[in-house]
This record gives C-alpha cells, structure tokens and sequence, in this order.
C-alpha cells in the first residue's frame, strides 16, 4: 500500500487540470498513508521504502535521485541556499511530507502496478504539489510526464518556482475487465541544479455522480414530532445500475456503521428521543462494486437533530443577578417551570431548579509595585489571591481578562479598574491606583551672554538629592564628587547639558546655550615719557585678562622705519615690560614712532595692532 501511495502521490505530481477533476461525489481516500502520517522526529526513520528506484536519505537535504520525509525542512542542519525551509501542508504541526530531488538522466524513474480497481469505474487522483526552490532561484524547474499502462495522459509542463502548495490531478476510467493499471511517471528535465519537488496529501479515489441527500442543511424535528424521510438524490449517469447503503455515525462522523437492510432510496428516521443523528449513504454501480472501498462513493452527510421537549436546568446565581428563562426574570430561590415554543416551532417544557446565594463580598490581595519614576510605566500588579466567594474565579484589569497570579506589567502611574467575579457571578468592583515618586527634576538655569574672559557660574537646583552628574559637552566640565556649583571659562559659544541620577535611580536633564562674544578688549597707549619722574615709565601694551593673554611680539620704528626695539613673549599690563625710550642703552629722540603688536586672546586668535606713539621728553 505504502509503495503504491508513492506512484500514485509521483503520478500526480504535475496535473493541474481542473477540467478532470471529479463532477461528482469521491469515495474514501484508499490510500490512508497519503498524507505520509505524522510524528515529532523530524526526518522518519528508518527507510519507509516507498519511493522504487530512487534511495532514502535519512541526513536530508536529498540528493540527486534521493526522497526524504519530514515534517519541517525549517529545522534540517544543512539545507541548499535555494530551497524553501517549508512544512507540509497541513494543519498539523509535526505532518510529514515527501522531499524527492529528481535524478540526472531524463527517462521513466517510477512505475507501480495499482489493483483491486472495478472495471468501468471512474477514479481521481490527487496531490498537493510545490516546487521547493525559492522564487527568483531560476534554476532547472520539474516537468513530468504521467503515463497509465505506457500510454501517456499528461505532461505537466514547468512547475514554477512560485512558492504555493496547489493539487494537481487527473482521471480515468477503467474498461471491462480491467481490475488492475500500470502507473509510470517520467521525467522531461535533464538533472541538475534544481528539478526539487515536495509532495502532500496524495488522495485516490472512485468517483461517481452527483451523491445528495437534501437539502444539505441540518433537519430539525421535534421530540414529540413525526418521524423524517431521507431520500437519495443521484444526479448523473455514471452509474447505469446504482446499489446503495445508508450509514450512521455514532460519534460525530469519525466512523460510520451500515444499517442493517437500508438499502433503498429513502430511509425513515423514526427515532424521536433527543440528540443529534448523523446519516450517509454509500452508491456504487452494482451490489458486488458496494462491498469495495475501492469502487464506491460516499453521499454528504445529513444531520437529523431532534429537539427536546423537556429541559431540566439547575443554576446558581448571586443575590441581585437574575437568571432568564424565555421572557421570564427569576430573583430568588426555587423551581420554576415555564412552557416555551422554540424557535424551531416545538414545544418546550423548561424545569428551572434556582438556588440564589448572598454576595459574599469578594475582596482581592494584590502585590503592587509602583513606577520608579515618573516618566517610566515599570508598575506591576499581581492579583495573588481571592478572599472568600466560590471558585473557579475571573479577574478582569483594565478592561482586560487576567489569570490569577500572572502580572500585568508595563503599567504607569493611574487608577486602574478591576473586576473580580466568583462562579456565580457575584462581582466586586474596585480600582487600584499607583503612584509614581515625587518627580525628580533639575534646573541649571537660563540661556546666558557672556565676553570673552568672563567667568560663567552654573548652579544646580535639584528637587531630590543627586548621586551622579554627567555633564556635557565630555570634558568640558572638570568638578569634585559633587558638581553642583561650576565655574567655566568658556572660550566659544557651546550648549552646557547636565544629566543627573537621583538616590531611587531616575534621572533628569537640562541645559543652558552658553553664547560667548568675542570682544578684545585691549588698551595700547599712544605716548609715553620715560624721564625718571616714575609714571609712564615704559611703552607696553595693556588689557583686560583673561581676555588677554600675552603679547607674542611688540617691535617698534622710528619714522625712517628703523628697527629701535623688539621684543617677544611679553606679558600683558607689566609696566616693567616694553619698551623704555632708549636705543643701543641711548635715549631715544622724542618724536613720532611705529609700533606693530601681536596681542593673543583667551580663544586663541593672534591680533595684530599697529599704530603711532609719542615719545616726550
């Protein structure tokens, strides 16, 4: 059977051809391995020897003339960097499937003797198909020719790299006297990269006509009602001489059971006790073809569900609830019996058995964990139990359903509604409310100006203790453990940014744009008189410091453009500094002069000044 699913799964591979897929109804799948089971091992072992003339791999992926079967490629050590790690296509998550790489040489590669079959009957067969490489691979795609006893049905032509499961089948009738076929399947692509193909799902079928029982929707009858005739309505001439059986299923449509002697057209149910009845029919085309699986077809099934007369219901509410029945309210304890015409049309005898308890005033203890800080949503709450009530209990927060004892995190500071509710709907309503910290928040201040040269103080007013300052622009701040207070000679315009942990861990931030106007604030006298009398002794320059750091050069002309002094690395403001009046250790004429200055600033810029000086006796 197993090695017979294979030639008939490899005889579909390539048959989307709608038009010759079965008008009718099918009969049970014979081949009840097509879907090749299920199991946790993701590759089966050992050889299910399935698959004549090619080889089992076991250590997919497959090669060349090589099947695999497995549950999920997605989960194989290795796989080719053009397949697709796909599972089979099923609901189930451990289904197998069928990963077959098809051999070099184009030629016949399959070929399987199916029988058992019925003469003049028609079969269909079917599988669920997909090329395993990925879109886009464009490598060699499957082409397969389908022959029935040496006679070729259908080629399949490419099978495309397009990622989609389809079913691709076909049909055929046997002739007179024919119980057995040749199924081969041969290959038109030459081998190589590519040819990849993964197989689900193989069915093999008889098909026959049209197989009803109508209308197909479920009939309802009442308990007290009369019994419903089923009819079998065969549309089509498949069958010329039509032999059937009626089914019953006792446990929802997993297997059914004939009934003894219902052999006709029409079957009467007659059973009036409540509950629900599942019926079917098998058809064939003669009694001989109805006691085979392999030549019969089955009917849709049909439902009878016969209505009770009588409900018997028990309930238990809370005080203030009440409990409907039809379009009556009951509030308090005792039985209560209401006649009813259902929707159905039947009657309906409800016998309403009520117990009403007291609310018990259901309380909850709850594990809180507020925010942090106030700008995190780090709350916790945990419902760890429910006082008093009855169990099973529900919890409802925020609106959303709870299970006990699991937290519901991410929560910021708010108020919370909660319900909690025992089995018989007695509620207690309340609200939680979590409260984040005191909010932790610094402030260094406003945006300032400030010259060149002028000290730039920054304090720190915090609402909570600080334990960590993080200053920024990095390194621009250099302070002891505390940081609170700072003193900055900036040189440039810059943006100060603080960031500051409190003692519970939050942080808070700010800033100040800090802009610095470069103004050069420099003094060069134009006469001096150095006559002893110990006042402008020297000629030097002057300025306000820091803004002004040093005087790289000072050199001075007389008005012939003669050098009478030089001088380097001069400090600013030095009266000692500078020029005296004399030339070679000799006083210096009075007159006019030219001086030529480089005076250096704070931010590191060189200026060069020149001018006219007086010297006076």
């Amino acid at each position: 059977m197993r090695a017979s699913v294979l030639s008939f799964f490899l005889l579909l591979l390539g048959f989307s051809l709608p038009a010759q897929q079965c008008s009718g109804n099918l009969g049970e799948n014979i081949f009840t391995d097509g879907d090749f089971g299920s199991g946790r091992a993701n590759v089966l072992t050992p050889d299910p020897g399935i698959a004549p003339g090619f080889r089992y791999q076991s250590s997919p992926p497959p090669n060349d003339g090589f099947y695999t079967i497995t549950n999920d490629m997605g989960q194989w050590a290795n796989i080719f960097s053009t397949w697709r790690p796909i599972r089979d296509n099923s609901p189930d998550p451990f289904g197998y499937m069928m990963i077959v790489n098809a051999s070099y040489e184009p030629g016949l590669f399959y070929q399987q003797v199916v029988d058992g079959l019925c003469e003049n009957t028609l079969y269909q067969f079917t599988a669920d198909i997909t090329n395993v490489l990925r879109r886009g691979s464009n490598n060699l795609l499957p082409n397969v020719s389908f022959l029935i006893d040496d006679q070729e049905y259908f080629t399949t032509g490419p099978i495309p790299e397009d990622e989609q499961w389809k079913t691709y089948g076909f049909t055929f009738k046997t002739v007179p006297g024919q119980t057995s076929v040749t199924l081969a399947l041969r290959n038109n692509a030459p081998g190589g990269i590519g040819n990849d193909l993964a197989l689900d799902n193989i069915s093999f079928r008889a098909c026959g006509p049209e197989a009803l029982i109508l209308p197909l929707e479920v009939a309802n009858i009442c308990e007290d009602g009369d019994p419903i005739t089923l009819e079998a309505t065969i549309n089509g001439d498949q069958f010329p001489t039509p032999a059937l059986q009626w089914q019953r299923s006792y446990d929802g449509g997993d297997s059914w059971v004939d009934i003894p002697g219902a052999k006709d057209p029409t079957f009467v149910h007659d059973r009036l006790i409540s509950g629900a009845y599942l019926y079917r029919y098998l058809l064939a085309n003669s009694n001989a073809n109805l006691g085979s699986s392999k030549c019969r077809i089955v009917s849709n099934t049909k439902i009878v569900n016969v209505v009770p007369k009588r409900y018997f219901i028990t309930d238990t509410i809370c005080s203030g609830n009440t409990r409907e029945v039809g379009t009556s309210s009951y509030d308090r304890s005792g039985i209560y019996v209401d006649t009813l015409i259902s929707s159905l049309g039947c009657d309906s005898i409800v016998r309403l058995d009520l117990t009403v308890v007291a609310d018990p005033i259901l309380s909850g203890k709850f594990t809180v964990r507020d925010p942090s800080c106030t700008y995190l949503q780090d709350g916790r709450v945990v419902l760890d139990s429910i006082n008093r009530g009855r169990s099973p209990y529900s919890f409802t927060f925020a609106g959303n359903p709870q299970p006990l004892g699991v937290p519901v995190d991410s929560l910021g500071e708010g108020a919370y509604p909660y319900t909690l509710r025992d089995r018989y709907g007695c509620t207690t309503d309340d609200t939680l409310r979590l409260q984040s910290p005191f909010p932790f928040v610094i402030d260094i201040g406003e945006d300032r100006e400030i010259v060149l040269g002028e000290t730039l103080e920054v304090s720190v007013r915090n609402s909570q203790p600080i334990t960590s300052y993080r200053w920024t622009p990095e390194g621009s701040v250099t302070c002891d453990s505390s940081c609170s207070t700072l003193e900055l000679l900036p040189t440039e315009s810059f943006t100060l940014g603080l960031t500051a942990t409190s003692a519970e861990g939050c942080a808070a931030s700010d800033s100040v744009r800090v802009r610095v106007v470069a103004e050069r604030l420099v003094y060069i006298p134009n006469a001096f008189s150095p006559d002893g009398d110990g006042n402008n002794e020297r000629f030097t320059v002057y300025g306000k410091a820091p803004n002004v750091q040093f005087v790289p050069s000072l050199r001075i002309y007389n008005r012939w453009g003669g050098e009478v002094f030089a001088a380097t690395d001069l400090p600013v403001n030095d009266p000692s500094a500078g020029w005296d009046g004399t030339r070679g250790g000799q006083p210096a004429p009075p007159g006019t002069y030219v001086y030529v200055a480089e005076v250096a600033f704070l931010d590191g810029v060189i200026l060069q000044y020149t001018g006219s000086l007086i010297l006076v006796e």
